[in-house]
């Protein structure tokens, strides 16, 4: 059955891996939405694209109503940490209420909705996490997220939550770095750069996200599953993963903990994801961290 995917937040960085990967499948009508102007319209001419506001209700219920899409694939969130401890209002009017906009679309229109959350959702005290393991945000940011879920998992839709950590990627037209882009541009300057081995991670490569994004719609899979790399990483690691890629000097990469940095929101010390049920279930197979570095350095100019 021809799926019709609509896709939020498009402009974003996983938003534009899911049109790249989606946009030439045959049996796939796909709609990109995002607030602003479209940034691939260069990239990708083809692409369907309709300006929403996931926060106005109105606007959601219309789309919908007028496209009927089979799936929502829900990417769009304010993800800054710092700026959702600071800014509350806005983190709560994104994150959770224009989530109850689109599960009331979702269940009036019958819509599969696969949503995007969060390995912050947890505290970092005892990761790597399965999808069994209880929530206990200790940020604005992952309370936002939680609070997202709940809506989720109460609604009468058919619906999938897809929790994630670290995405990394190259993003067209945005200006945002990643790990990756961060330690190459570092170390060829010779710059000095502290980076934090005390947290520990799973890595996840763009493409990956966008992978299982669309393996569960394309199954018609519901529930919550952790979608993430294998790897156990700490910031450094992944520092010295990129030095060795490019072969630049890894004496640069200075080894920190987490308390060396003033930050408004806390971090979650030890997430990372077991992704064995996202393996079993629908064939996710991610990238490793060095085949990632080499993806993300393919497309870089």
């Amino acid at each position: 059955m021809r799926k019709k995917i609509l896709i939020t937040g498009s402009n974003g960085l996983l938003g534009q891996k899911l049109a790249h990967l989606l946009i030439h499948n045959a049996n796939i009508e796909l709609i990109a939405t995002s607030r602003g102007p479209n940034k691939l319209a260069q990239l990708l001419p083809e692409l369907n694209f309709r300006s929403l506001d996931v926060t106005d209700g109105d606007e959601v219920e219309q789309l919908v109503a007028a496209e009927k899409p089979t799936h929502i694939i829900h990417t769009a969130a304010l993800t800054q940490i710092d700026e959702c401890e600071v800014n509350q209002e806005a983190c709560w009017k994104l994150n959770v209420e224009a989530v109850q906009h689109l599960v009331e679309a979702c269940e009036k229109h019958n819509v599969h909705l696969v949503h995007l959350s969060t390995d912050f959702v947890f505290d970092g005290e005892s990761g790597p996490y399965s999808e069994e393991a209880v929530p206990n945000p200790i940020s604005y940011y992952g309370k936002s997220k939680v609070a997202a879920e709940e809506i989720v998992k109460s609604s009468s839709c058919q619906w999938v939550i897809l929790r994630t950590v670290l995405v990394y990627g190259i993003v067209h037209n945005y200006g945002r770095s990643n790990i990756v882009t961060w330690v190459k541009s570092s170390l060829q300057e010779n710059r000095i750069i502290q980076v934090v081995s005390d947290q520990i991670r799973t890595p996840t490569l763009a493409e990956d996200l966008a992978m299982g994004c669309w393996l569960v719609a394309e199954k018609g899979a519901t529930g919550i599953y952790h979608i993430s790399g294998k790897e156990v990483l700490t910031p450094y690691d992944m520092a010295l993963q990129v030095a060795e890629y490019f072969k630049l000097d890894k004496a640069l990469i200075k080894k920190v903990d987490a308390s060396t940095f003033s930050q408004t929101a806390r971090r979650p010390l030890r997430t990372g994801f077991d992704i064995t049920k996202a393996e079993q279930d629908l064939g996710y197979r991610p990238h490793t961290f060095t085949e990632g570095i080499a993806v993300v350095a393919s497309q870089m100019q």
